[in-house]
């Protein structure tokens, strides 16, 4: 017997993949050389040099057998230690290795967390409008029910008295992510702290800790000279996850970590809860060798240059076709307004002319799309010419 409920999630359409494999098959039609694919999230530019001689010296020096055997059950020592350190360097911390489980990228880590925090399948989690597409199955996995919260356009910035309103007693969870994927908005420190302060005082009015928990794969692709508050230093009940896939380029490599600050309110039996989640859904120990480069490594980041250049090529391009977009500050993400209600028609429209991106409709946000700068920028820029025959279309 197969499990109808696992059956559905796994059937379920994924937005960015359905859209990534009709850019397959528009490469064959048209000739890849046509084709300008900004539908997927993955890294465009190399690894910092400096972690790359890391893992090379790892390789030619360091004991083979004991290299690519299993870390402890919480993560390699060294990296976990070296990690506390550079956020405490950076964000006026006071973390140990003791507050970090490393795990096989973000997403794991987050189904580590809702199924540490579920007790009952009437819990929800809640989501802010737009948000990433795949929070839905995550969500889903854990048996819990999603709450729904949408930000305002233009800039999605938070809606603190919608979201105070939207929450309930059956709320455990708010998830935020910041970067924003897919609008690249950057919560504010002075929102991020009345929004503590909304989290602190609806656990007490509903007799319970309503986590936030801050998904921040993101956090150093910055497009700006601006600054990502970090969330845990804004509310005692944060729960933090990770991913090195696009700060170090390394998307393949899965790589990434929990971390539950020691202030959480019963932090003695949450750790060992997403520890426990963890272990029962397969998802620990993430891959050693990238791990322990991570010891020297942790405080580097990728280039962002590249996707700054194609921000802003593309942000004014389109704007001055009469497009309207999100300007983003961080990812490498912007979202563009369809120029019809349907957003996949938008896209299957776009797509017979070469336009390969994602509609907004699977990230809570109908009606717009999702364009992905993370591209070599001569794709970026020859890929004007396909947005302007897309425009003219619809006159």
């Amino acid at each position: 017997m197969v499990s109808e409920y696992m059956y559905a999630i796994g059937t379920a359409p994924s937005p960015i993949r359905e859209f990534f494999e009709l850019g397959r098959a528009k490469a064959q039609e048209l000739g890849p050389e046509n084709i300008f694919n900004l539908s997927l999230g993955a890294p465009a530019v190399p690894m910092p040099e400096e972690y790359r001689q890391e893992l090379i010296r790892l390789m030619m020096e360091e004991d083979q057998v004991k290299l690519h055997t299993y870390t402890t059950t919480a993560g390699d020592e060294a990296a976990r230690t070296a990690i506390a350190e550079d956020l405490n360097r950076r964000f006026g911390t006071s973390y140990t290795r003791a507050n970090l489980y490393m795990t096989a990228g973000a997403a794991p880590a987050i189904c580590a967390v809702l199924n540490a925090i579920r007790n009952s399948a009437d819990e929800e989690i809640a989501l802010l409008a737009p948000y990433f597409a795949a929070y839905n199955s995550m969500i889903k996995g854990a048996r819990m029910k999603k709450l729904e919260i949408k930000l305002p356009e233009p800039d999605f910035r938070l809606d603190l008295e919608a979201i105070e309103r939207a929450l309930t007693p059956k709320t455990v969870g708010l998830i935020i992510n910041s970067p924003n994927n897919p609008s690249g908005t950057i919560y504010p420190a002075g929102d991020l702290q009345k929004l503590g302060e909304i989290l602190t005082r609806k656990s007490g009015e509903f007799g319970h800790v309503i986590y936030l928990i801050s998904d921040e794969p993101y956090r150093e692709v910055l497009l700006d000279d601006v600054e990502v508050p970090f969330t845990a230093n804004f509310y005692k009940n944060t729960i933090i996850c990770y991913s090195y896939s696009k700060s170090l380029s390394i998307a393949g490599e899965r790589v990434g970590y929990v971390l539950i600050p020691s202030e959480n309110e019963d932090f003695s039996r949450l750790y060992p809860a997403v520890a426990g989640a963890a272990g029962a859904l397969g998802v620990s120990n993430a891959p050693s060798l990238f791990q322990k480069a991570l010891a020297k490594c942790a405080h580097l980041h990728s280039d962002n240059e590249l996707y700054k250049k194609n921000r802003d090529l593309l942000y004014k391009a389109l704007t001055d076709m009469g497009y309207v977009c999100t300007y983003p500050h961080g990812t490498f993400y912007m979202m563009v307004k369809a120029l019809e209600a349907d957003d996949k028609a938008f896209c299957r429209r776009a797509a017979e002319m070469g336009l390969i991106f994602v509609p907004c409709s699977g990230f809570g946000w109908p009606g717009y799309v999702r364009v992905a700068l993370c591209v070599p920028e001569d794709v970026a820029a020859r890929s004007v010419a396909a947005f302007k025959k897309l425009k003219e279309s619809y006159k």
